[in-house]
């Protein structure tokens, strides 16, 4: 596996605005995944290594559209009704052998390959029938009713790029141009771990003093919503030489090592020490809100990301900065979260010079307009339940300070950022 570069994510500066960091990441960032060939009912969800290119056209030949009669236009008269002997017969995968003459009308189904000669299609509901003569109504416009060879997908045309996400219609657009496998990038290897002596398993006992590990849980659910291999490296005591280690073993089987809390600078918070010693960390200081100091280093050249502790503010920064960079090791080219515009149910006030981000839950309007959205009603960067009855985030720029009520917003929905 590659390794990243020592100053990859070097940045000494004051805040940076959220924009500028995502930039910076962006330029220097490059994808650390291999690559490996994997057939169409595994391609969904994987990262394109390489452009596809179309070896084919789609539909490959001129075709009919509907149920109906192919005729030269040239026949039909403009004025009147038009009588034709129907000679032939065109369904899908049974084109008709040999061209048909000017005169005569073929009976055609919907996918059938054109004869050779007509141009046009009429629908069978429009025409008349008297034995063998069909009589066709005036009207008809030249090449109705008739797709093209290559209307789809021209051959020789790059149909889907390099660092592009499959999704369903993306697999099928392969498929269609008769390509049963793909190049793409190998899952994302990410190990996931937790430090802290007060932390618990999720249905273990804990006793006075001890919480349940939520955050690691959450981050695994994150990482494999995005296509990534997790390894769950469970919860670290706070003894630097056992997180050291345990580092040093992650790095060697992972393209990425993952964790929240335990980066201060405390007696007990050992992790800032053990990643030091091993490569380097570079924190960066976001001008943000929820969140602090994102940090960001490599461990035996192997990148490591270490979020904020609370789980607001470690969800947040894992879907506007983490997701990105671990993206970008996973091959992905850069795809920004699509926002869209709501309109605040209150009126918001906030300090200029940063970005904000507000859980909320969308409401229909009454007038049929633009949605509201209404905050959740606490805000703390610890409340967990604020993320689960909201359906996205309220996101302010820094240089806004007052929102009044009714304004529009932009609103990034969890289904967008697939949390």
């Amino acid at each position: 596996m590659a390794q990243l570069s020592d100053d990859c994510f070097a940045f000494g500066g004051a805040l940076m605005r959220a924009d500028e960091a995502l930039r910076v990441l962006a330029e220097r960032v490059t994808p650390q995944a291999g690559i490996e060939t994997a057939p169409l009912r595994a391609l969904r969800g994987r990262i394109l290594a390489d452009d596809i290119v179309a070896p084919r056209a789609v539909p490959p030949h001129d075709n009919a559209a509907v149920d109906g009669y192919a005729v030269h236009h040239a026949d039909l008269d403009p004025a009147g009704e038009t009588r034709l002997p129907v000679q032939g017969r065109a369904a899908a995968g049974h084109p008709l052998a040999g061209p048909s003459p000017r005169g005569r009308a073929v009976r055609v189904f919907t996918g059938a390959a054109m004869p050779e000669g007509p141009d046009s299609v009429f629908m069978q509901e429009d025409v008349r029938l008297d034995g063998d003569v069909a009589i066709f109504p005036p009207g008809l416009k030249k090449g109705a009713n008739r797709r093209k060879a290559g209307e789809d997908v021209e051959a020789g045309k790059t149909i889907l790029a390099a660092g592009h996400r499959l999704r369903a219609q993306d697999v099928g657009l392969i498929a269609s141009v008769g390509l049963a496998a793909a190049r793409v990038r190998a899952p994302l290897k990410v190990a996931v771990f937790s430090t802290g002596d007060e932390l618990r398993e999720p249905g273990t006992q804990a006793p006075k003093g001890a919480v349940y590990d939520a955050n690691r849980f959450a981050l695994m659910a994150l990482l494999e919503q995005m296509g990534a291999v997790v390894t769950d490296l469970g919860i670290l005591p706070d003894r630097r030489e056992i997180v050291t280690r345990a580092l040093a073993e992650a790095a060697d089987g992972h393209d990425a090592l993952v964790t929240s809390g335990g980066m201060s600078t405390g007696e007990e918070d050992h992790v800032r020490a053990a990643v030091a010693a091993q490569g380097g960390i570079d924190f960066w200081r976001l001008a943000i809100r929820p969140g602090r100091p994102v940090a960001l280093g490599r461990v035996k050249g192997k990148a490591f990301v270490g979020l904020p502790g609370n789980p607001v503010a470690m969800m947040v920064t894992f879907l506007r900065f983490a997701r990105p960079v671990l993206l970008r090791l996973a091959g992905a080219a850069d795809a920004p979260a699509l926002s869209f515009r709501v309109r605040s149910e209150a009126p918001i006030k906030k300090k200029i010079g940063r970005r904000e981000w507000l859980r909320a839950r969308l409401i229909p309007a009454a007038d049929g307009g633009a949605p509201f959205a209404r905050r959740f009603p606490r805000d703390g960067a610890g409340i967990l339940t604020s993320l689960v009855e909201s359906d996205g985030l309220i996101e302010l720029a820094e240089e806004v300070g007052e929102v009044p009520a009714g304004a529009a917003v932009d609103f990034l929905a969890f289904s967008e950022l697939a949390a």
